[in-house]
């Protein structure tokens, strides 16, 4: 038998302000909130193939490039489009020493946490 990941859990300074940048991204909803940490995962919840997100609360800021982020892809329009899209919920390009020849883009979140748009479109 092997593991899956059904949960990726990340330290925030602001974890409402995260979940709402990242359910927007996603198209996630918000799950649950349990002392001031907040949970976050397509609508049908918990334990299917995407995994949720919590975001705890954390006095800490973050220091240096991560060294684990997430990559996501376009599922109703091209990278262009969604580059635009991220960009205007509130993303930010990010220089992690890419070449500027990369079929990826190199954003960050708005607590500063590194993540790709990488070009190719899946399904939803």
């Amino acid at each position: 038998m092997a593991c899956r990941i059904s949960e990726l859990v990340i330290d925030s300074r602001d974890p409402e302000h995260l979940a709402a940048f990242w359910c927007e991204v996603l198209g996630y909803v918000v799950l649950s909130r349990q002392e001031g940490t907040v949970q976050i995962g397509p609508k049908e919840g918990f334990g299917g193939y995407q995994p949720t997100i919590a975001f705890n609360p954390t006095a800490n800021a973050k220091t240096g490039k991560l060294p684990l982020h997430i990559d996501v892809n376009p599922t109703d329009r091209g990278q262009d489009a969604e580059l635009e899209r991220l960009l205007a919920v509130g993303a930010r390009p990010a220089d992690v020493g890419q070449t500027g020849e990369e079929p990826w883009h190199v954003l960050a979140d708005p607590e500063g946490n590194e993540f790709c748009l990488l070009r190719r479109q899946i399904e939803p």
